[in-house]
Order: C-alpha cells, then sequence, then structure tokens
C-alpha cells in the first residue's frame, strides 16, 4: 500500500473519530441566530480556503478545492445536526462527512496511475461503503422503537456484506496488475476470501 494511502486512511479515520465524537456530544440544539451566524462563517472560511487553492495548479489544486468543499459541507451538516438535534440530521452530517473523505480521496488517487490508480480509487469507495454502512447501523441503532434490536441487528448484517463487498473489490481490483495464472489464482483466492462464487 502507498505511502500517501496509509497516511490518507490513517488521516481520515483520525478526522472521523474526532468528528464523530464532537457530533456525539453535542446533542443539545443550537439557536435559529446562532445556527444562521454558524452558516455565515462557514461559508466566509470556505471563500478564503477556495481563494487559498487559487495559487495552486494540476492535482494539488483539485485536491485543494476538494478539501474546502468537503470542509464546508461538513461543517453545514454538522451545523445543522446541533441545531436539529435529531438522529436524523447527525446520520446525515455524519454521511456528509464520509461523502466528503470519499471524493477527497479519490481526488488524491488522480496523482497516481495504472494499476494503482485502480486499487487507490477502489479503497477509496471500499472506505465511503463501510463509513456509509457503519453511519446507518449507528442510525437505526440510536432510534426508539419496540423492534430496535432486530432492525439494529438487520442493519448490521447488511453492513458486514457492503463491507465485505467493497474488500473484494479492491481485492480483485489488486488482481489486475497480473496476468494469466498469476491473476486467474489471485481472483480465485479472493473470492474464496470474500465468499464469492
Amino acid at each position: 500500500m502507498s505511502k500517501l494511502l496509509i497516511t490518507l486512511l490513517a488521516g481520515c479515520g483520525i478526522a472521523f473519530a474526532g468528528a464523530t465524537y464532537a457530533m456525539d456530544n453535542t446533542h443539545t440544539s443550537m439557536s435559529k441566530d446562532a445556527y444562521k451566524a454558524q452558516k455565515d462563517q462557514i461559508n466566509a472560511t470556505y471563500d478564503t480556503d477556495i481563494k487559498s487553492c487559487k495559487s495552486m495548479s494540476g492535482n494539488a489544486k483539485d485536491v485543494c478545492e476538494e478539501e474546502a468543499k468537503g470542509k464546508r459541507d461538513v461543517a453545514k451538516a454538522d451545523a445543522e445536526a446541533a441545531y436539529k438535534g435529531t438522529p436524523a440530521a447527525r446520520y446525515d452530517a455524519r454521511k456528509a462527512r464520509v461523502e466528503s473523505q470519499y471524493k477527497i480521496a479519490k481526488e488524491k488517487c488522480d496523482d497516481l496511475n495504472g494499476n494503482a490508480k485502480d486499487v487507490c480509487q477502489k479503497q477509496a469507495k471500499a472506505a465511503e461503503v463501510k463509513g456509509k454502512a457503519d453511519a446507518k447501523v449507528d442510525k437505526v441503532a440510536t432510534e426508539s422503537s419496540h423492534d430496535a434490536a432486530q432492525k439494529t441487528a438487520d442493519a448490521r448484517q447488511d453492513a458486514a456484506k457492503d463491507k465485505r463487498d467493497a474488500d473484494y473489490k479492491v481485492a480483485v481490483e489488486r488482481c489486475d496488475s497480473m496476468s494469466g495464472d498469476a491473476k486467474d489464482q489471485c481472483v480465485k483466492a479472493a473470492k474464496m476470501h470474500y465468499g464469492k462464487s
């Protein structure tokens, strides 16, 4: 695995964990005026961030702009979650974070080429699928209903399947760098490991 990808995944994990902790510990609703002020601040910060990208070129500029958009989108979703204070709003914020991380990771893959780029993109997609699956499980677990335990179990089962499928796609993509018998054996091993026929 490339140093870029390891750094990217570690950074995403740390950012996600910290933001999730902050989001889970802000269950109090904010006032409408505070919400509006925060949205204004988010837009001002975004404008500043985008301006700082203008001096860059190539993929570095694209990554910078995607990071600015992601920062803005996540901040807006977090503000809305704090304003509404509902499990659905917190889920939307978590999903926005996962989608932002995916877009940034995918943009960073453009620095690579060939199979390394393809694998990078599949890994970024797998991380998105896993993040969304985990967010869905958490959302279902926090919903209050008489059959919440069954819904949570079903959501976990669906999440496990989605994660397994995403990991399988990454494994098969890695096989594409091979040819002939080695590629066939690699695909066969991936199918066996992930329970595919």
